[in-house]
């Protein structure tokens, strides 16, 4: 039960954090695609691994029933992703460094109050749309290689607590039916012994 929750708690953020990392990087795609241009690989990488991140964890989020049963295989693919992601995160890390926002100070302007009056600078915000996308995918792609992680060894986990207890039942049916044999052989034994001591009276 526990092993549900948080499960499905960490595929939610997963998909949470995954789909407007491959939204983003798409817009990409799509502006190097119209102009018929090859795509970077520091925007190729992370977007191929966002796509199938995002559709592996959907996939395990609504078949649960089912890849609880493979909780081993879930974990590999997992800490396969978690590579993966690191690999996308590195091609892109050279966006870590820039600056994508600006703030100016503009001209100052008063407010009078009758008795006095106040002076303010005026402030303007400037953002680079582009770069701050790309920082925002770098980030997101940092998060999914931990929360893949995560999932990894929540699955793995589960994985051998599954065979220890299928382990123990078998082992403990072995000694019940060891067990049952044995009385069955004494119970024989004591009605053979018997009947050689009626035999033996008669």
């Amino acid at each position: 039960m526990f092993f549900g929750i948080f499960f499905a708690f960490w595929r939610f953020m997963e998909i949470i954090t995954l789909i407007p990392t491959l939204g983003m990087l798409a817009y990409f795609v799509h502006i190097y695609a119209s102009n018929n241009a090859l795509t970077p690989n520091y925007i190729l990488v992370l977007f191929i691994v966002s796509v199938l991140g995002a559709a592996w964890a959907i996939a395990t989020l609504f078949t649960y029933h089912r890849s609880k049963h493979n909780a081993r295989f879930v974990s590999f693919i997992d800490i396969c992703f978690v590579g993966a992601f690191i690999a996308g995160v590195y091609e892109l890390r050279g966006i870590s460094g820039e600056n994508c926002s600006h703030i100016t100070t503009g001209a100052p302007y008063q407010i009078n109050f009758g008795i006095g009056s106040l002076t303010f600078d005026s402030l303007h915000f400037t953002a680079n749309k582009q770069c701050s996308m790309l920082k925002a995918s770098f980030a997101f792609g940092i998060m999914n290689c931990i929360f893949f992680f995560i999932t990894s060894m929540l699955a793995f986990f589960h994985g051998n607590s599954k065979d220890a207890r299928k382990e123990t039942y078998v082992h403990e049916s072995h000694v019940s039916r060891h067990g049952h044999r044995r009385s069955g052989s004494h119970r024989s034994h004591r009605s053979s012994h018997s009947g050689t001591r009626r035999h033996a009276y008669v």
